[in-house]
């Protein structure tokens, strides 16, 4: 009996719209404290601007795809550039790729990281990112540079086909344009998604990776059938 109210508490609607929009208006006071919280984030001593929902919820994809290389582009400040470094040194296994138009000389030293810098989408940026992956790699995908809907839509073209099967393509900051924060950075990463999903049925939206319900990438965790 007590399953069964707790299954129809759960499936109450009223119950359900007050709790996405308790994450919702929690997510925007997160985002707008940016200073004080997610600007003043750390792994290892490196600042990292991602939600730590998040960071969970790629520990979760990485330990279960293996990637052998991951494609980050948009390298910041390399936070999470080492987070994933770290997260293939407890997998052991594991390469990063990341790409950056600005050459941060503070970007974090490790034997799992290679640094590229350009623009994610040039043409000799791609055949570098392409030399580096053999055919039998295992490899994932990571875009949270320009937030553009252009730019993002351009990446996705580039870099979906080489998302190998059961891997994913992460987009990130599709809270972006008003979903629910920025309202001025219209169209972007968001917009961008779902015109790629149009053109490339391969690649599913995997809600189960916003379980903790607030999360910087909705619709963003895209999984390769």
């Amino acid at each position: 009996m007590a399953e069964r109210s707790k299954s129809r508490a759960h499936r109450n609607p009223l119950k359900v719209l007050y709790s996405r929009l308790i994450a919702r208006e929690f997510l925007k006071c997160y985002y707008h404290s940016r200073p004080k919280i997610w600007n003043n984030t750390y792994w290892m001593g490196v600042p990292v601007g991602k939600c730590p929902f998040d960071l969970w919820i790629y520990q979760e994809i990485l330990y279960e795809t293996q990637p052998d290389i991951i494609i980050e582009s948009g390298t910041g400040l390399g936070g999470s550039t080492l987070y994933l470094a770290s997260c293939c040194d407890v997998i052991g296994k594991g390469s990063i790729i990341t790409i950056d138009i600005d050459n941060r000389l503070n970007c974090p030293k490790h034997k799992r990281i290679r640094q590229i810098v350009g623009s994610s989408v040039s043409p000799r940026i791609l055949d570098e990112v392409k030399r580096d992956i053999s055919s039998d790699d295992a490899v994932l995908v990571s875009l949270g540079s320009d937030h553009s809907k252009e730019h993002v839509l351009s990446e996705m073209r580039a870099y979906g086909a080489m998302v190998t099967s059961g891997s994913y393509m992460i987009v990130e900051d599709g809270i972006a344009g008003g979903h629910p924060v920025k309202k001025n950075h219209y169209p972007g990463p968001m917009e961008a998604i779902e015109e790629y999903l149009a053109e490339d049925p391969t690649f599913t939206i995997d809600m189960k990776r916003e379980k903790f319900m607030m999360t910087f990438n909705p619709k963003g965790y895209l999984r390769e059938a």
